[in-house]
């Protein structure tokens, strides 16, 4: 007589195996990965940000940190980090960091506050914009908006996350394993939390923007280089509201959230659900930003 053994087969072991099998998965990335969606980027004007538009879609925001935590919120054990995110309306994401040039358009044409950011000595031109503070991207995003007539402004905690999957829920776009021919990172270990070169990361510190494949989405360097700044008031643990694409705001906001890694991060940190924070005044050498546009 033939059995149905998965009517035998005890919940829990069911949990488990499901656990090994995504611990196993291997860091191919998915179809469409790469794919850069050329003919739908636009630009506003000649020195603006290359932009890519995204569609409405729901996705799964955030990430069980850790075995324990996966196999506890499978079971039902305990509260999951995670939630269910829908965005009903299409947005556009520059499909790059903001660059050094870009920042220097800013500068030319009397916006950015006359704030000259340091590059450390690793380039300007192409190299992400390093130093500059979350109250400094928003005087980019106020003169973006002023110069092109367009409502341009830092992501959502929720769209960059949304962005950075590009339709996938592996902890990377490319899969669910760490891997230097995707994404510029560092050591393994965080402290020392230093530079690393290897397999297609060529760089210690920061990268040429584009430096590696894009995302399913189109984007380009949503894991690692430098960290982003996002609109979002930092909360923990992750809030459960609001789940509709927006930012969650604060009376009293003493962090701003920054997503992606950086150049100097372990794989842990550059993940697509990895959170960080730091004061809306902070400037450092592997934070930058990147913008989006309303639609």
């Amino acid at each position: 007589m033939r059995m149905n053994l998965w009517g035998v087969v005890p919940p829990v072991a069911l949990v488990l195996l499901a656990g090994v099998v995504l611990l196993l998965t291997s860091g191919a990335p998915p179809p469409g990965y790469g794919d850069e969606r050329a003919d739908a980027v636009f630009q506003d004007c000649p020195e603006c940000p290359e932009m890519a538009p995204l569609a409405p879609g729901s996705y799964r925001m955030g990430m069980e940190d850790g075995r324990r935590a996966y196999l506890m919120a499978a079971l039902g054990l305990a509260p999951s980090a995670r939630k269910d995110v829908t965005i009903s309306y299409a947005f556009a994401v520059s499909r790059h960091e903001i660059t050094f040039d870009q920042w220097d358009a800013c500068l030319a044409d009397g916006g950015c506050g006359g704030y000259a950011p340091p590059d450390e000595g690793w380039g300007r031109g192409d190299r992400p914009i390093i130093h500059v503070s979350w109250q400094d991207a928003q005087a980019y995003v106020r003169w973006l908006s002023e110069r092109t007539g367009q409502s341009y402004r830092l992501l959502t905690e929720a769209e960059w996350e949304y962005a950075a999957r590009g339709g996938v829920g592996t902890a990377y776009a490319w899969g669910d394993g760490a891997d230097p021919q995707w994404a510029n990172y560092g050591e393994p270990e965080c402290p020392p939390c230093t530079g690393r070169v290897e397999g297609a990361d060529e760089w210690l510190n920061t990268a040429p923007v584009g430096s590696f494949p894009a995302n399913a989405f189109g984007l380009f360097d949503m894991s690692g280089n430098v960290y982003e700044w996002v609109q979002d008031c930092s909360a923990e643990p992750l809030p459960r509201e609001p789940v509709d694409g927006s930012a969650y705001e604060a009376d009293t906001c003493e962090n701003r959230v920054m997503r992606g890694g950086a150049w100097y991060s372990d794989p842990h940190r550059v993940r697509s659900a990895y959170r960080a924070y730091n004061t809306p005044d902070r400037r450092d050498p592997v934070i930058g930003f990147r913008v989006a546009r309303a639609l």
